[in-house]
């Protein structure tokens, strides 16, 4: 009883800290009255207050340039348009643009533009401007790559050609993640913070560490947003909920940790996710590179053993015991997506992976753990410090490795180091993105530069698919050869191929949501758990 007193008054405090903190960071500035985001939802059916984690503010600003809307975590930029938009099956649609064409050889994309949209200055939105964005990003993005990018042209005011460096038949992925700049009000120095757009929302206010105002852009050329505000907190996760609890916040970002409690006036919203994580197996012998570093295994460089580790998994004890349920088998890195290859999926099978280790070689000892030629069959993951989820699957995993007889041990590290070390042990990651060029970057043998230096990973077919992929004049049929990269019936990156990397599980993003919110139909979210989903907060209606 004593206990649970203590606990009372513990999260009776952090409720009124979260609550005051909440009131401080929606009051009005510049003299208005101060409001908190419940009086706010309260008297208007036209704003949303939606408390994110703090790495969603972006540190640049929002500036395109800099990395606004692209990245790791994709989502739409909001204050600027772009010129494609993914759709909810993840096929592309359009924005600013109203056509696009490729060359036979893929080497120029024309794309025409619409003649109605405006800055919020005023000023025309041209091809001129769609031009000196791609031609400025290309020179200043340290988040996207921009290689297969040689210059952007204006040929006239409604038409933009880009001439490439390589074939790219993902380019409309690319323009659907990059906003456009107007080049005479841009400043790199000043963009970021005072941004004019053309989108569907202004930036009103932007206190650093603390929150950002958004306002519908009255000139916008669609339809006029339903939410004509929206405020985003940026909170840890535990005053986020605490900031629910307290109705201070209208939609709040939150894990599987929370998942068992109850918000009053609140329901728990799941949304699927590519946002998977999963494990590096290095599939070399062990070594040093020419730095010094190790690289390589000896264990996992068997590919026995790597299938071993695939289907020894029980995926869904996961999802139950780590996951509270919330969450889906990870197959691949791009479950759900258009060119996904269901032949990556397989069954738990313990029995077959046994099988594996035996034919491998790797026996089983008196004390549980398998040897071969006096050698025991160990493994170190690795997974990054402060990040809970990610450790406890990492200790479900090795207790689910250690009934197949590998003898498992699990450490927390900094990224500072992790990067290094897992060349040669297996780290627990998150990936996830709303283009192909996921599966080139883990898999394609591009040189120590990409993430395929994790495995490495080397097979000339599966690069032939990719390149094929990326050469293709037809996005939609570039689809199945990156599917065959996955896996062609003889070889590729699946169960019965290679498996350089085995993926566990996909975290849903989970929030609690004020009953009478409607939030619109939501795409399959990417890794990171932030601005995705307010893609569509224009959409939003309150009930």
């Amino acid at each position: 009883m004593a206990d649970f007193a203590r606990k009372g008054k513990w999260w009776g405090a952090l409720l009124l800290c979260a609550a005051m903190a909440v009131s401080a960071l929606t009051g009005c500035s510049g003299g208005a009255d101060a409001q908190n985001a419940q009086e706010q939802s309260a008297a208007q059916t036209d704003t949303v207050v939606v408390a994110m984690g703090p790495t969603s503010e972006p540190e640049a600003g929002f500036d395109p340039a800099f990395g606004w809307g692209a990245g790791e975590h994709v989502h739409e930029p909001l204050i600027q348009s772009t010129l494609t938009v993914t759709n909810t099956d993840l096929t592309i649609g359009y924005d600013l643009a109203t056509d696009y064409s490729v060359s036979e050889d893929g080497l120029t994309w024309t794309v025409t533009i619409r003649d109605d949209a405006y800055f919020t200055d005023g000023e025309q939105l041209t091809a001129e401007n769609v031009a000196f964005t791609y031609n400025t990003v290309k020179q200043t993005s340290s988040v996207n790559d921009f290689t297969m990018l040689d210059r952007a042209e204006a040929t006239d005011d409604t038409t933009v050609v880009f001439h490439m460096t390589r074939p790219f038949s993902i380019w409309p992925y690319t323009m659907a993640v990059v906003g456009i700049v107007p080049e005479h009000a841009y400043d790199s120095a000043t963009y970021g913070i005072h941004p004019v757009g053309s989108g569907r929302y202004m930036l009103e206010q932007w206190d650093r560490g603390q929150q950002v105002i958004l306002t519908a852009n009255p000139n916008y050329y669609g339809e006029q947003p339903k939410m004509q505000r929206v405020i985003i907190l940026f909170m840890e996760e535990d005053a986020a909920f605490l900031a629910a609890q307290a109705g201070q916040v209208d939609v709040a970002y939150t894990s599987a940790t929370y998942s068992g409690e109850t918000v009053e006036g609140y329901s728990l919203a799941a949304y699927d996710s590519v946002d998977n994580r999963g494990i590096n197996l290095p599939a070399v012998p062990a070594g040093t590179d020419r730095e010094g570093r190790a690289v390589g295994n000896d264990f996992t460089a068997d590919v026995r053993v790597r299938r071993a580790i695939n289907i020894g998994i029980d995926r869904q004890e996961m999802i139950d015991h780590v996951l509270n349920g919330y969450g889906t088998p990870a197959y691949s890195i791009c479950d759900q997506l258009p060119w996904y290859n269901e032949a990556s999926e397989v069954e738990y099978d313990p029995e077959a992976a046994a099988a594996l280790l035996d034919e491998a070689g790797w026996t089983l000892g008196e004390d549980g753990v398998r040897m071969k030629d006096g050698v025991r069959a160990e493994l170190n993951l690795l997974y990054s410090n402060g990040d809970s989820v990610r450790q406890a699957l990492a200790a479900d995993l090795a207790n689910q490795l250690g009934e197949l007889g590998i003898a498992c041990t699990i450490e927390g590290v900094g990224w500072d180091t992790a990067y290094d070390r897992a060349l040669s042990e297996p780290l627990l990651w998150g990936w996830g993105a709303h283009t192909p060029m996921e599966l080139y970057n883990i898999y394609h043998t591009i040189g120590e530069t990409s993430s395929a230096q994790y495995s490495p990973y080397s097979n000339p077919v599966v690069d032939a698919y990719m390149d094929e992929a990326l050469a293709s004049a037809d996005l939609e049929q570039s689809y199945e050869l990156w599917r065959k990269a996955q896996w062609d019936g003889t070889t590729g990156v699946t169960q019965d191929g290679d498996i350089p990397w085995v993926w566990l599980v996909n975290v849903s993003h989970l929030y609690w949501v004020r009953d009478g919110l409607q939030i619109a139909e939501q795409k399959i979210h990417p890794h990171g758990h932030g601005w995705s989903i307010v893609n569509n907060v224009d959409q939003w209606s309150w009930s």
